[in-house]
């Protein structure tokens, strides 16, 4: 059979590469060649032509596997510099330790070099997109500018929310109000407090939503969790979201704590978060409900029912204490499942290859019945899926023509892939990212030879160095003032671990 002749104005060509195609056998993916013009994927075909002077850039793919770039559906930039700064917390301590409203104003140093290299490391673990639901607090543009120009510098594709609430965090978690004196009240905060200063969502639509758009920009909206935004909060927010029809990114039952406080909260919705959502309207495909953990069986039906997604984390719900999503039940009702890497300060790494991992075991051990093999569903949930939780489904997540050229090579000259005898399940449960040697990002190839492109490396590690002594210094006086709270928290969390509940999520109850 000849060689097909390439589509016109195609600019590069990946050459020869094993390709997870939508239509191909993943286990065994042929080798064929994709051509991209421009930002674009123009076609793809068993083997195309190239005229022997032609100047389209070649890249040589054979013993690679080509792969849709992946989707972090669940990110907070805010948290890069705290990686491998904890052990096991239970997630209402971790807050006090790691979360913006517990430190001083940052720099615009900080808040850039922190981007890049968050966006590096992303990149560099085969990431082309990542949904960042940012906490700026408080607020200041001249911060929001900081982290538009880092991700615009690196060229990797940003879902962008500001995370906001409208009531205090104290307010939030079983048993603190109650069990700490309150001179102490002041020192405890959660995910997002109150904004002072400014109308954060108006500020967000005047400034962002109506500007002119960016090549690799769009735009979310990140309302912190249910129980810490009001219903006048929550329906000013999904008639932004219809309006500009963008995605909607919030956390919601990520512990036993939160499932805990829907339950003594919420008698008149049975205690359920879902069933408010569903009842005041606000609940539509546009939701993506980061973590999920506790979800009961009767709010799964109710995500089916309208279409809205979770996004599972579940390395740091693992590290936190958190427990284990009903992943299989999650899949019975269809409900779409994104993958996320979360905070660098719980999870560490935001690496797909370690979520895609956890992902598979931990549907194994979240239903005693055997179930239906996982690797590629967990491949979907880290590309397709998180697409389409984020309005990009047409656009991006999968090797299509017409779909944006974001896409990863993995060399397979490896261990890990000797014997190759499923090249989804050896990319799930064996790659653990060193595979990744070339990505490439609306048709730009970002990082080539593990190295990225746009900006020299060296840079960020040296931007990185420059603030750190300012972050540790205020880390240390964070962590002394969390163990002047520890015997409170202890106290509050073993009320959340004895409290009745009618569901369980953790191995160990």
């Amino acid at each position: 059979m000849s060689d097909e002749s390439l589509p016109a104005g195609t600019t590069l060509l990946i050459k020869g590469g094993r390709a997870l195609t939508p239509g191909a056998d993943w286990h065994q993916p042929p080798c064929i060649d994709i051509a991209i013009a421009g930002d674009a994927i123009a076609g793809i075909a068993d083997a195309y032509s190239l005229a022997a002077r032609s100047e389209i850039e070649v890249i040589d793919a054979r013993d690679h596997l080509v792969l849709p770039g992946f989707v972090n559906a669940h990110y907070h930039s805010h948290d890069v510099l705290a990686k491998g700064t904890l052990e096991e917390v239970p997630l209402e301590s971790w807050r006090l330790y790691a979360l913006p409203p517990q430190y001083p104003p940052r720099s615009v140093e900080e808040v850039y070099a922190r981007t890049l290299l968050g966006a590096l490391e992303c990149l560099r673990s085969g990431m082309t997109t990542v949904q960042d639901m940012l906490t700026l607090y408080p607020y200041e543009d001249r911060h929001m500018d900081a982290v538009m120009a880092a991700y615009e510098k690196v060229g990797i594709r940003v879902v962008f929310a500001l995370q906001y609430a409208d009531r205090k965090g104290i307010e939030t978690i079983p048993f603190w109000k109650d069990t700490f004196p309150a001179e102490l009240h002041p020192l405890l905060s959660t995910a997002a407090e109150p904004e002072r200063q400014i109308d954060l969502i108006g500020h967000f639509e005047s400034t962002r939503l109506k500007a002119a758009p960016r090549p690799l920009m769009s735009w979310a909206l990140g309302p912190s969790a249910p129980e810490r935004c009001s219903p006048a909060l929550m329906q000013r927010t999904m008639e932004l979201a219809r309006r500009y029809d963008i995605p909607v990114y919030t956390h919601i039952y990520e512990s036993r704590g939160m499932a805990l406080q829907a339950r003594m909260t919420l008698p008149e919705y049975s205690g359920l978060l879902i069933r408010r959502l569903a009842e005041e309207g606000v609940l539509d495909p546009r939701l993506n409900f980061a973590h999920s953990v506790w979800l009961s069986r009767e709010e799964i039906e109710l995500l089916a029912e309208h279409g809205a997604g979770v996004v599972l984390n579940p390395q740091g719900n693992l590290k936190m204490k958190c427990g284990i999503p009903p992943i299989r039940m999650l899949q019975d009702a269809g409900v779409r499942i994104g993958l996320g890497c979360d905070n660098c300060s719980c999870s560490d790494a935001q690496n797909m290859f370690v979520a895609m991992k956890l992902f598979g075991l931990l549907a194994a051990v979240s239903d005693p019945i055997p179930g239906p093999p996982q690797a590629i569903a967990a491949i979907r949930s880290a590309t397709e899926a998180g697409a389409d939780g984020a309005r990009l489904g047409h656009t991006i997540g999968r090797i299509a023509v017409g779909f944006k050229a974001d896409l990863t090579l993995i060399d397979m000259n490896d261990p890990s892939w000797s014997p190759m005898n499923s090249a989804a399940r050896q990319l799930v449960h064996v790659e653990a990212g060193r595979g990744v040697r070339t990505v490439l990002v609306n048709g730009a190839v970002v990082v080539r030879d593990r190295k990225l492109t746009s900006v020299d490396e060296t840079t960020i590690y040296e931007a990185v160095k420059t603030v750190m002594p300012e972050f540790r210094k205020d880390f240390a006086v964070i962590s002394a003032r969390v163990a002047k709270l520890q015997p409170w928290l202890d106290r509050a969390h073993k009320q959340i671990m004895d409290a009745e509940l009618d569901i369980e999520r953790l191995p160990f109850r």
